[in-house]
């Protein structure tokens, strides 16, 4: 967690502000957290579980999707998919009702050196963390601001998320829907691909997070441009803290292959240093 040396009860408990289907199977999560997660920064995560007598499965790492004031400390949005065990029972609770929740964990997003422009690549749910990097890269003053251009894609035009949230934010928008029913027609990754050449490559940092094929594809892409990336990485987790090693990934290292968890290493990484699979 980010601030704090001693967790107490409230920092472990959120009460649902509201619990909404965006899309088919798809859930906007409103959040009144403590004031610990009011230091919460684009990329980290939280583990959030439904609590209670019958509940037997561990919590679920979701990325946060937005961070604003609330009386009780801070409120977070979590946008998620109902697919699993665990969302689906987080998906039937309704405002008023309390989740246990275990944040901010993880790293962060951070700009490059001298950039003016951040490309975000985002595929199905994973935009839900470079919503809140785009918020946080247009706010301020005027200097400070960097242009944004996001890819967004999905696999049709109804689980296409976040496009309005990220325009209201000034950045451009760029669609892409497996079916063709949004966009362009086809992966998100290859209408990046198509228009990557109209970028200074010494003035842009790239952001992406989406499925692990998609980002294996992003290192296909970007591997002979001299194009700094970022990704956030959707590994399974069971207990966020680094103790079970479930989310272990194999990334490069001054003497060879290293292993590095996505919990407590990550969930960013620079894409050039893991050996995909």
């Amino acid at each position: 967690m980010t601030g704090h040396t001693m967790v107490t009860r409230e920092d472990l408990t959120a009460e649902i502000l509201s619990n909404a289907e965006v899309a088919p199977c798809h859930y906007l999560l409103a959040l009144a957290v403590s004031p610990v997660y009011r230091d919460a920064r684009p990329g980290q995560f939280v583990m959030l579980r439904p609590g209670g007598l019958g509940i037997p499965f561990l919590g679920r790492p979701l990325g946060i999707y937005s961070l604003s004031g609330h009386a009780r400390g801070a409120r977070i949005e979590i946008l998620y998919r109902a697919a699993g065990r665990g969302t689906k029972v987080i998906s039937t609770r309704c405002e008023g009702d309390r989740l246990e929740v275990l944040g901010p964990l993880g790293n962060r997003f951070t700009c490059f050196p001298g950039m003016d422009t951040a490309v975000l690549v985002a595929g199905g749910i994973g935009i839900a963390p470079l919503v809140f990097l785009a918020e946080r890269l247009t706010a301020g003053p005027a200097k400070d601001r960097v242009r944004v251009v996001a890819y967004i894609g999905a696999r049709d035009a109804a689980t296409l998320l976040g496009v309005d949230r990220v325009r209201a934010f000034g950045a451009e928008v760029r669609v892409s829907t497996d079916d063709g029913s949004a966009g362009h027609r086809g992966p998100v990754t290859e209408l990046f691909r198509n228009e990557m050449g109209s970028f200074d490559t010494a003035r842009t940092g790239v952001f992406a997070c989406g499925p692990y094929p998609m980002l294996r594809r992003m290192g296909e892409i970007v591997a002979d441009r001299p194009m700094p990336c970022q990704v956030l990485m959707e590994e399974r987790m069971a207990c966020g803290m680094g103790a079970c090693l479930g989310c272990t990934i194999e990334v490069r290292g001054p003497g060879g292959p290293e292993y590095r968890q996505v919990c407590t290493d990550g969930p960013v990484f620079d894409l050039r240093d893991i050996l995909w699979r």
